[in-house]
């Protein structure tokens, strides 16, 4: 049986994109060799997406300990500051390779109109940060009945 696969080019430009900005920072932040991996800064991938009642914002960031999240939520820009601290335990030299990132890294999104910067909640599991933005009353959805066959009051029928 055959599938058929969607092929979508903004996604592989995306890919490309992402991928190329990462091999660029590493050249863009100087380091020297014995505190590289402790210096050099990541960024956590996001997904977003919304339903009718709220935005729901989900950061990877697996080893960051909640003392080191900062969340702000300032004039409608919502920022995520943390830090993954690379672990002094074993002798950098012992090491065969290091591909995880440590340091620092700030995700700032900007939020619409349409949530309520009042009602924001933070929760962190299993190296997820998930943050939901509440959106409006008057901004969600509202269901219209149409009545059949009735005509509306003060309209006549032409």
């Amino acid at each position: 049986m055959t599938t058929i696969t969607r092929w979508s080019p903004l996604h592989d430009m995306t890919t490309l994109h992402n991928r190329l900005s990462a091999l660029l920072q590493d050249f863009a932040t100087p380091s020297t060799e014995s505190d590289a991996p402790s210096t050099a800064s990541f960024t956590p991938p996001v997904d977003i997406y919304e339903d009718a009642q709220k935005l729901v914002l989900k950061l990877e960031i697996p080893g960051v300990r909640e003392e080191n999240l900062d969340i702000r939520l300032e004039n409608q820009t919502l920022t995520v500051r943390g830090e993954r601290k690379f672990e002094k335990e074993e002798k950098e030299e012992n090491f065969h390779r290091i591909e995880r990132r440590f340091g620092t890294f700030v995700r700032s999104f900007t939020l619409p109109t349409t949530v309520d910067t009042e009602k924001v909640q933070a929760s962190f599991d299993a190296g997820v940060l998930s943050i939901e933005v509440t959106k409006r009353a008057e901004a969600q959805p509202k269901q219209i009945k149409v009545s059949i066959g009735k005509q509306l009051e003060g309209k006549s029928a032409a």
